[in-house]
C-alpha cells in the first residue's frame, strides 16, 4: 500500500523536512521501511534539527508497534554520537590552544586559573570546559603569542 498524507500540503515524495509532525506521524503509522529510513537519515544528519525535534514530539503521543522503539533508538544514538563528536572537537581545540600558546601545560593551567590535572581533563575530553573557560583559554592564547613575540615569558615556554 502506498503512503498518502492527509490534511497536509506535501507528499511522501517531498523532502522529509517538509513533512512536519503530521507527515512524520503518518509515515511511522502507515509507512514502510523506505519512509522510516528517510526519517532516520535526516535525524542522523542533524540530530538536534527540525526533523529530529518533530520526531521526538511525535514519539510522545504516537507509539506504532516496533517502529516507535527503533526510531527512539535512532534519535538517541544520533544525539549521543553528535555529543561525542562535539566533546572531541572541544578537546582538540583545547589541545591546539595549549600547543599554540608556547606555554607549558602547568603555566597555561595557572594562567587560566585551573589545575594542570583539570586542564588535562579538558584536553582529553573527559570534561568539557564551560563557555567562559573556553573564552579565557582563547584570550590567553592571544596574550601568550604576543608575549612570546616580546620575549616576556621566557621562563614558562614549552621546551621542544
Amino acid at each position: 500500500m502506498t503512503l498518502a498524507f492527509r490534511n497536509i500540503d506535501v507528499t511522501p515524495a517531498d523532502p522529509v523536512s517538509k513533512w512536519h509532525s503530521e507527515g512524520i506521524q503518518a509515515a511511522l503509522e502507515r509507512g514502510d521501511i523506505t519512509h522510516w529510513r528517510r526519517i532516520a537519515a535526516e535525524v542522523q544528519q542533524d540530530p538536534f534539527g527540525q526533523v529530529a525535534q518533530e520526531l521526538s514530539e511525535v514519539l510522545t503521543y504516537s507509539r506504532p508497534y516496533g517502529i516507535a522503539d527503533v526510531m527512539a533508538d535512532v534519535l538517541s544514538h544520533a544525539r549521543s554520537a553528535a555529543r561525542d563528536g562535539e566533546r572531541a572537537e572541544v578537546a582538540a581545540e583545547v589541545r591546539s590552544l595549549i600547543n599554540n600558546s608556547g606555554l607549558t601545560n602547568q603555566a597555561f593551567a595557572a594562567r587560566i586559573g585551573t589545575s594542570p590535572s583539570r586542564l588535562s581533563s579538558y584536553a582529553t575530553g573527559r570534561v568539557v570546559p564551560s563557555a567562559a573557560m573556553m573564552v579565557r583559554m582563547r584570550r590567553l592564547l592571544d596574550r601568550a603569542v604576543n608575549e612570546v613575540s616580546d620575549g616576556s615569558n621566557q621562563g614558562q615556554l614549552r621546551r621542544t
